[in-house]
């Protein structure tokens, strides 16, 4: 029930964002997803032993993001001025050892993990029009809601058992299957010259790159010992449980609608 409520509750504020606002406050909400996201992140991080400091990373997580998303084009400077801001903080830091490498390794990372794709759907705002972006959440959703049903109808062998048990290899693949028919359908009404082939092919990539991106969150959880990034979401956990299927898939989508649709 909480996790209905939650859903009732946040389905209108991000589908309105989306649909009657203009694209900035689609880049806004973006940028409020990726602030949260980094900060689950950065905890995860601790977990697993790494030190993540929140101030540069955090800062050029939402600086990547809002560059892209708002087509300023300022990105390679930023993820430039970011590293050699990490790189001047580990060499102020008193240890020393392969810990170095790995920590500035993991601070650097959000900005293309959690930055860059949740800019590149707020471009897709800018760039395509609302429907370019409801597209793709609706696919991801009914991709995911295939993966459950599919398995719990038909699965019987693993997908990843020592990552997330209770997905399976037939679940997956309903996942992919129904993925790529919303968005064929979908695209015949947002990208209607684009070529069938080519919408199909960015359709089953989206929704294999879903499952890839939910099972790499997993991996980072379970890694860290923890069942949920966060606790932001009554019912659903963190903001990095809720978006970690868009994340890998957004990039793909991005360069769809930015390079090759018609």
């Amino acid at each position: 029930m909480i996790r209905v409520l939650s859903a009732l509750v946040l389905l209108p504020i991000v589908v309105g964002t989306v649909w009657f606002l203009p694209p900035i406050a689609t880049l806004v909400l973006a940028m409020i997803a990726a602030a949260l996201a980094f900060l689950e992140y950065a905890a995860l991080a601790g977990a697993l032993g790494f030190d993540v400091p929140r101030a540069i990373p955090g800062a050029a997580v939402l600086g990547a993001g809002a560059a892209l998303g708002s087509g300023w084009p300022m990105v390679e400077v930023i993820l430039m001025t970011a590293s050699i801001a990490v790189g001047a903080i580990a060499v102020g830091m008193p240890r020393r050892g392969p810990e170095v490498l790995r920590d500035s390794a993991a601070a650097i990372f959000p900005v293309v993990y959690i930055g860059l794709p949740l800019g590149a759907l707020a471009a897709v705002r800018a760039t395509a029009g609302r429907e370019a972006v409801l597209l793709i959440m609706s696919v991801m959703v009914i991709s995911d809601s295939a993966q459950y049903y599919t398995g719990r109808a038909f699965g019987k062998r693993p997908l990843a058992p020592t990552i997330s048990p209770k997905k399976t290899r037939e679940g997956a693949i309903g996942g992919i299957v129904f993925g790529t028919l919303a968005f064929l359908l979908g695209a015949r009404l947002v990208f209607p010259t684009s070529p069938a082939l080519l919408v199909t092919l960015v359709g089953a990539s989206i929704s294999a790159l879903g499952i890839v991106g939910d099972l790499f969150e997993s991996l980072l959880k379970r890694s860290a010992g923890v069942k949920d990034s966060g606790a932001i979401i009554p019912g659903h956990g963190g903001v990095l449980d809720r978006i970690d299927s868009w994340l890998f898939a957004a990039p793909v989508y991005y360069v769809f609608v930015r390079y090759f649709r018609f």
